[in-house]
């Protein structure tokens, strides 16, 4: 049965896939053997790239300092593994129904894979995993904006993406210049309160990839400040951290830590167990919240984006770049960041000791030390 890139496209409209692009497989001639949708599936002729939007409002409650989990759930995670991948599946149905095979493809990390033996001689070492923004610039849906997130032109950054590969032959999207949607205004890198991104002036951190028939280029981000942020090891913006480490004020700002090793902090503290928490909570956990969500999500997003999706998305949205625009303004107030640094130091051995036992059993501790400490509130700035 003939497959057409029409008939993908409007099955995946009546599906509520929000976009599609289409690239034929010569554009990813150059990739790298572990990032090649050859190196799933062979003889694939084509590749589509599903785009799935995120509900601006999802990132409200960070924005407003007042609820944490609609990011993980509708923006990040879920939106990854559940929302998005239903239709992906149901696109990929379509596909075989006409006799065309179709490989679903799940966004993973490439910089993480692989990690055993191949399997045989000859072959590559399991798990190939593509970079789906790189991917997905090649078949028109959208560009890879200068931060690195993906960027469309209905919805700007606000989107998560799937890829499927297929044996179909079909009619290709145009490859976007790089700028087509991203105006490199900068509000990405003024916001970020990892500094994760380069200025924008600075040309030698630009990555460029070559489809064969366009060169594009997005700027090369310090992914070990954009972990330690977004997994909410930065107290400028995690008031969860804040609360379990008052006093560490780790300068995620100036690290030179890589993606790996952020990773290698974050995700285990998030587990964190420890012998007492006092009466901070009843599971012991180090980081409450980062345990509470990673439970009920797998994931724990923290930072909410704030340079590289929000403060993008408004300027985008301001200056008409994209499609899907509101009747009001994303940013009602200034955007809050907590200070990095404690108010005032506690010096005492156990502060979370003290504090339990003075709430607990008032004076029971007089003339234990030989100085005091005062405990002031940090204030959102």
């Amino acid at each position: 049965m003939k497959l057409t890139s029409e008939m993908i496209k409007t099955r995946a409209k009546e599906l509520g896939i929000d976009d599609i692009g289409i690239g034929n497989i010569e554009r990813f001639a150059l990739a790298p053997p572990l990032m090649s949708p050859k190196s799933y599936f062979p003889g694939a002729k084509s590749v589509i790239a599903i785009v799935m939007r995120i509900p601006r409002g999802s990132y409200r409650g960070i924005e407003e300092g007042t609820h944490w989990h609609n990011y993980t759930f509708y923006s990040y995670n879920k939106l990854n593994t559940l929302l998005r991948p239903r239709l992906t599946y149901e696109l990929s149905r379509f596909i075989e129904d006409t006799g065309w095979e179709a490989v679903p493809h799940f966004p993973a990390v490439p910089e993480r894979n692989p990690v055993t033996e191949p399997v045989a001689p000859g072959r590559l070492p399991p798990n190939i995993v593509t970079s789906i923004r790189i991917i997905a610039a090649g078949t028109g849906v959208g560009e890879i904006g200068y931060s690195k997130v993906f960027l469309n032109k209905k919805f700007g950054p606000r989107l998560r993406l799937g890829l499927i590969f297929t044996d179909a032959e079909l009619e290709p999207d145009p490859i976007l210049e790089t700028g087509s949607i991203c105006s490199h205004c900068g509000a990405c890198v003024r916001e970020c309160p990892g500094d994760a991104i380069p200025p924008v002036k600075e040309k030698d951190t630009r990555i460029t990839i070559d489809f064969g028939e366009k060169k594009v280029w997005y700027s090369d981000v310090q992914m070990g400040r954009c972990t330690l942020t977004h997994h909410g090891f930065n107290n400028e913006i995690s008031p969860f951290h804040k609360k379990a480490f008052p006093h560490m004020a780790f300068d995620v700002r100036s690290s030179d830590m890589s993606e790996e090793e952020a990773y290698r902090l974050t995700y285990p503290m998030a587990y964190a167990k420890w012998a007492t928490t006092y009466d901070e909570n009843d599971s012991n956990s180090v980081l409450q919240y980062y345990d509470y969500i990673m439970k009920h999500t797998g994931y724990f997003a923290v930072c909410g984006a704030r340079g590289c999706i929000r403060a993008c998305m408004d300027s985008l949205e301001r200056s008409k770049r994209i499609k899907n625009t509101f009747h009001n303004p994303f940013y009602r107030k200034k955007s809050w960041l907590l200070p990095n640094k404690p108010a005032t130091v506690d010096k005492n051995v156990n502060p979370f000791r003290d504090k339990y036992i003075d709430k607990a059993f008032p004076g029971i501790r007089e003339n234990e030390y030989a100085y005091t400490s005062t405990e002031k509130d940090d204030k959102i700035k």
